[in-house]
């Protein structure tokens, strides 16, 4: 089994930062995927970022220039650092990991972006 544990959530102002934590443990393997994806009210989750173990990383075009997704495999941990924030950003945001064709998820994180 695997488990997930986002931290660094919260409410900032338009136009700040925030740098979301995910803390994967249980079985990983090496060639797990790791990502972020947000769900706001009344719309589907979609995927923010993505990044392999080898580094290959997506990015939503809504958030390219902005976020920044990093990983550190030794510790199983992947980061999304958010900068630049719009209140279109506000949104629960979710840790995920695909492996040998299995999903997991956290418990997901609040960021809101408001004055």
């Amino acid at each position: 089994q695997v488990q997930l544990v986002e931290s660094g959530g919260g409410l900032v102002q338009p136009g700040g930062s925030l740098r979301l934590s995910c803390a994967a443990s249980g079985s990983i393997f090496s060639s797990a995927v790791m990502g972020w994806y947000r769900q706001a009210p009344g719309t589907q989750r979609e995927l923010v970022a993505r990044i392999s173990s080898g580094g290959r990383i997506y990015y939503a075009d809504s958030v390219k220039g902005r976020f920044t997704i990093s990983r550190d495999n030794a510790e199983n941990k992947v980061y999304l650092q958010m900068n630049s924030l719009k209140p279109e950003d506000t949104a629960v945001y979710y840790c995920n990991l695909v492996q040998r064709f299995q999903d997991y998820w956290g418990q997901g994180t609040q960021v809101t972006v408001s004055s």
